[in-house]
């Protein structure tokens, strides 16, 4: 599966745990929305990456929505007092984000290395000339 598929994947997996996380604390706190929100612009980000000149762009800012995510779900994971549901939405909203970034940056790496070769061919090929 291409990145930018992945991508649109994973944004649908937030905007669905954010859903969930909503509902299931009884459609009472707006911030349960926040990981739908994230799923949002990452799902957007996937649309945009479809197109390969705009596909660099759309994957770092996608990335960068993951990691803020990820980062932004841990300070409030363990509040006491919390619905089962929103600590498990977090939990999940975590683990989503995480991953995301993991692919992302596995990905990122892959890109430079092809990039790198093709260079290498590139001139390998023209002294060869």
């Amino acid at each position: 599966m291409t990145m930018y598929k992945t991508t649109i994947l994973f944004g649908a997996l937030l905007i669905i745990t954010g859903l969930a996380g909503y509902l299931g604390t009884g459609s009472e706190q707006k911030t349960a929305l926040i990981p739908a929100a994230f799923g949002i612009v990452i799902l957007i980000c996937g649309l945009l990456a479809a197109n390969e000149s705009r596909r660099m762009m759309a994957m770092h800012i996608a990335v960068l929505f993951g990691l803020l995510g990820a980062i932004g779900v841990v300070p409030v994971l363990f509040k006491e007092g919390q619905p089962q549901a929103a600590f498990i939405s977090k939990v999940v909203t975590l683990i989503l984000c995480v991953i995301f970034v993991g692919l992302c940056i596995r990905s990122f790496i892959a890109a430079r290395k092809a990039r790198e070769l093709a260079a290498q061919t590139e001139e390998d090929d023209c002294e060869g000339s």
